[in-house]
């Protein structure tokens, strides 16, 4: 833990605004499920030759790899790494378990992603005293790890900007506290991207002219910040370089729209295959507004072209609607007007203008849905596609679909793909994770949470008592007294290598 020690003032006279960071999340959680990777490099993302890291561990970080990075700079980096797929039911399960910590401190809570949440302390009843919020704090983080069994990194100050910048400074698994009068101490000599909404295209405007960090931000004024950014813009940098920042911590962060994309590993020239794939895209975008609760009012696609270039198309309908069959007709629409001849790199199919209620025949729905189940069944027979997690700011990463190893469709004659990474049962061996697969042959390596390095052992794809499972929570919970059938022993001889996946291997 660390305390940072002239004030700026309109923050709160006690760091009661609490920044919760999850570590390394995705790469984490992927340790925490699978004891055989605990201190190794862990990596996760899209793994064709198009995907980016999502997340990588620690040990990965060390060689250079980072988030929004291409998987193949990665794998150049860190060609021992374990790469996995993204397996979001987990991530979900877990997020899940920290807000309801989060909200046991506070009603207003403001998450804004799967990992990472804003607190309002003081709202909660916390009084607020530097030694009062760090004392919740440093138990926050310890119920966290014993509920989870990973770690957090937490920020505490008196405005969100500030706090977001401590638990920034906190890393990894650390706690930092801002106390009043230290603010300006703190921000003056860091950087001027250190700021929120200063990217990569204002910070070269600044540097141009000379403004590098934030006092030199604060000392150009607000004026010639508006002359040089707009109004709107320079106004709003020169508060947050004043350590000025008033915005209330907010318990509903409204989405404005759900959208989903595929990028593929090989270009699509087939007029078929799009059409087919953009169909296959509104199902999924409907089926995750319908867990939202939500309808939409704009269908919206995006093409990326095989030069890179990037457009979108919007039809807006007379209501809002949670109605796959509508969705899917309004896509078809939309990209039976853009010439994809050339092929397409990246396709999404999105929903905007979202509400709370929809304007369609309940009957009408149920009537597509046979329809609906027809489209997605003839997508998945056609040429698979490589999901890329990088959204830019604010995004989601997509979600594989299916709870673990997708299975060919129906009467394909395909055999069942089994990506590196995700949750399987064996009928004789119980629970374990693809470790590879490739050359009609699939390695498996059985192991659970709570066990040691399991045993690996290698089948055919199209084993029938190899199915897909379930992710298992990381914490065993205490009622559980005896070990589930698939914890195994540790297996003490290193096993085989596993069996190479084309989109990307376990290397251990």
């Amino acid at each position: 833990m660390s305390v940072v020690c002239g004030s700026i003032g309109r923050v709160r006279g006690a760091p009661t605004i609490l920044h919760l960071d999850m570590d390394a999340f995705y790469a984490s959680a992927e340790q925490a499920a699978k004891p055989s990777l605990r201190g190794k490099p862990v990596i996760v993302g899209g793994l064709g030759p198009r995907g980016v890291v999502a997340t990588a561990s620690y040990e990965a970080r060390v060689f250079g790899v980072h988030s929004a990075m291409a998987m193949a700079q990665a794998r150049r980096l860190c060609p021992n790494a374990a790469y996995l797929t993204p397996r979001f039911s987990l991530y979900r399960q877990v997020s899940d378990q920290v807000m309801g910590l989060l909200r046991a401190l506070s009603p207003l809570v403001e998450p804004l992603s799967l990992d990472e949440a804003f607190v309002d302390l003081e709202a909660g009843g916390t009084e607020p005293r530097v030694a009062v919020a760090r004392a919740v704090a440093e138990r926050l983080r310890a119920d966290i790890r014993a509920v989870t069994g990973l770690t957090g990194s937490v920020g505490l100050a008196g405005s969100k900007m500030l706090a977001k910048i401590a638990s920034e400074q906190a890393k990894p698994d650390g706690l930092t506290v801002i106390e009043p009068g230290t603010e300006r101490e703190l921000l003056d000599p860091m950087p001027v991207r250190t700021l929120p909404g200063v990217g990569p295209a204002t910070a070269e405007a600044l540097r141009r002219v000379g403004i590098h960090t934030v006092a030199e931000t604060r000392e150009a004024g607000e004026a010639e910040l508006v002359r040089l950014l707009g109004r709107a813009h320079g106004a709003s940098l020169y508060l947050m370089a004043s350590g000025r920042d008033e915005r209330p911590v907010v318990a509903e962060r409204d989405a404005k729209s759900i959208s989903v994309e595929d990028t593929f590993d090989v270009d699509v020239t087939d007029r078929t295959r799009v059409q087919l794939e953009v169909a296959r895209l509104a199902d999924r975008c409907v089926r995750r507004l319908r867990e939202a609760g939500r309808s939409g009012r704009t269908v919206v696609i995006k093409v990326r072209r095989y030069d890179f270039s990037t457009l979108t198309r919007s039809e807006t309908l007379r209501g809002p609607t949670d109605d796959p069959g509508v969705v899917r007709e309004a896509a078809a629409r939309l990209i039976d007007g853009v010439d994809t001849t050339a092929g397409v790199r990246l396709l999404g199919v999105g929903v905007s203008g979202l509400a709370d209620y929809t304007q369609e025949d309940l009957f009408a729905q149920a009537a597509q849905a046979a329809e609906a189940a027809q489209a997605a069944e003839a997508a998945q027979a056609a040429h698979g596609a490589v999901e890329d997690p990088e959204r830019g700011s604010g995004a989601e990463v997509p979600e594989p679909e299916g709870p673990g190893a997708p299975e060919a469709a129906e009467g394909s004659g395909r055999p069942r793909v089994w990506l590196p990474g995700v949750d399987v049962r064996h009928a004789e061996y119980g629970e374990g994770w693809v470790q590879g697969s490739g050359v009609g042959r699939v390695t498996v390596r059985f192991e659970v949470p709570w066990s040691g390095p399991g045993r690996v052992r290698t089948f055919a794809v199209d084993d029938p008592e190899l199915e897909p499972g379930e992710p298992l929570p990381l914490v065993r919970s205490p009622e559980s007294a005896e070990p589930p059938e698939s914890a195994e022993p540790p297996d003490p001889p290193e096993p085989a290598e596993p069996a190479e996946h084309p989109a990307g291997t376990l290397s251990r």
